[in-house]
């Protein structure tokens, strides 16, 4: 095991909150920064403010030990040797990732410097945020001497960060420095070295000690737009199977032969290539379009990125037609709906099209009964109260009655429903499935009238075959 190295990570949410755990896991020493005096207090107690797994176990294992909580900004940076910024960027009118949460941190950093620190964005940040981090820390009089600035981009799914973490496919520094890149090579020395992965109690993954994880050091700038272009990419791949779904849809075609097709080319690969409702979360919409936004400034038109946004808004206009031309009208119409969060094995319902697939039923008269084996308070606190929006915790109660069936989760116990009781509790056997998953032929032996994303409807036999609803 490497020499441990002492590290503050500001902000506890997504990113700063499994990164504090998972360098604590690693054996370094961390203290986790946030100015909610609340959430702090929640993390020292053992609480964890956000359903990802392993976390709850390895904030358990360390907490007090490898790693702390606290409000005190100053006194973490001047105990640390580097100190992780991963507070959010959100995304501004314009597009643009709103960096004042940064430059606000920044600021407060540079007031307790006073020996050589580096600095690191783990943040998504736009590229040349590097730079004027520096111009930031010496405007504020802090020596040049005194702090390097590198970039060391996040690459967690939400539902598996833990792992992403800890077995990553890779680990990018964007250094300018080699004093700061061996500093980051120290701290993730236990995952490239292989030594964590031989540790007794180390979480299994795809790396090992005989394969460990690999690094790669860049320039600053190349690592802020390894982030983005990544994730726009992986956001390109959505909305390329979508407009191919759209497409085998028209021509009695099925986009899951298709994709499986698709995905066994050695240069392709299976990944991202799921027909559904869209992409939502917090990474994939502000990313795209600060991507894009990085591009019109350098003067550049990158028009691929903007009908990659346009193909995903449009998915969710897809699925409601579905709806709508499935049960003709939706005013006075009971419709259970699985799932609330963006996706499953997460409680995050940012830029969910599940949320915005429910707000619209509601609005166009039809009662929802949601479920969600998580994300049902974070709903609650963004969708507008309403009597014709019910939430349930019992899956198969949420069914009882409804009119139809909407799958918008891709959660897991979605996937192994009973459904010859699923059957019996809707009112009408209809199923609209905007995560494909199960397979027409099943659900047609089941009874059930099925319209999922890219495939032939199989419809009940009573039921009948409706008529194609112009809009």
């Amino acid at each position: 095991m490497s020499t441990p190295v002492s590290i503050c990570v500001i902000g506890s949410g997504y990113v700063g909150l499994v990164a504090a755990v998972c360098f604590a896991e690693m054996g370094h020493q961390v203290i986790c920064v946030d100015n909610d005096k609340t959430k702090v207090e929640t993390l020292r107690s053992g609480g964890v403010p956000i359903y990802e797994e392993h976390l709850p176990e390895l904030l358990g294992k360390h907490l007090g030990r490898g790693v702390e909580f606290t409000t005190d900004l100053a006194g973490a940076v001047e105990k640390c040797a580097a100190i992780f910024i991963a507070v959010g960027t959100p995304q501004g009118d314009t597009g643009a990732a709103d960096l004042s949460y940064v430059e606000a941190v920044v600021s407060e950093i540079a007031r307790s410097v006073t020996d050589y620190k580096v600095i690191v964005e783990k943040s998504t940040v736009p590229v040349y945020t590097n730079e004027w981090v520096r111009r930031v820390l010496n405007r504020h009089g802090v020596d040049a001497a005194h702090f390097d600035v590198v970039s060391n981009p996040e690459f967690l799914r939400e539902g598996t960060a833990i792992i992403d973490f800890l077995h990553p496919d890779r680990i990018v520094v964007g250094a300018g420095t080699e004093r700061a890149a061996q500093l980051l090579q120290r701290i993730y020395a236990p995952l490239t070295s292989g030594t964590y992965y031989d540790q007794s109690g180390a979480l299994p993954g795809v790396c090992s000690a005989a394969q460990p994880a690999r690094i790669l050091v860049t320039s600053a700038q190349s690592a802020e737009i390894i982030k983005h272009a990544s994730n726009a990419f992986l956001a390109l791949k959505i909305s390329f199977i979508n407009a191919v779904a759209n497409l085998a849809e028209t021509v009695d075609a099925d986009i899951e032969d298709i994709a499986a097709g698709i995905g066994l080319d050695s240069r392709i690969g299976p990944k991202f290539l799921r027909a559904g409702i869209g992409y939502g979360g917090s990474c994939f919409p502000k990313d795209v379009a600060a991507f894009h936004y990085v591009a019109q400034q350098q003067g550049l038109n990158f028009q691929l990125l903007e009908e990659v946004r346009r193909i995903n808004d449009a998915q969710r206009d897809v699925f409601f037609n579905k709806v709508r031309s499935s049960l003709w009208t939706l005013r006075g119409k009971r419709i259970a709906a699985l799932g609330l969060a963006f996706k499953g094995d997460t409680d995050d319902i940012r830029e969910s099209p599940a949320i915005d697939t429910i707000k619209r039923l509601v609005e166009a008269g039809a009662t929802v009964v949601a479920h969600d084996p998580a994300a049902i308070d974070r709903a609650k606190a963004v969708l507008p109260p309403s009597d014709k929006l019910i939430y349930s915790s019992d899956l198969y109660e949420t069914a009882q009655n409804a009119d139809a069936l909407l799958i918008l989760t891709d959660w897991k116990e979605y996937s192994k429903l009973d459904l010859p009781r699923l059957n019996r509790a809707l009112r009408f056997p209809i199923i609209i499935d905007g995560r494909n998953l199960y397979k027409p032929e099943e659900m047609s032996d089941q009874g059930f009238t099925y319209v999922s994303i890219g495939r032939p409807a199989t419809y009940n036999a009573q039921q009948g075959k409706p008529k194609k609803l112009v809009l």
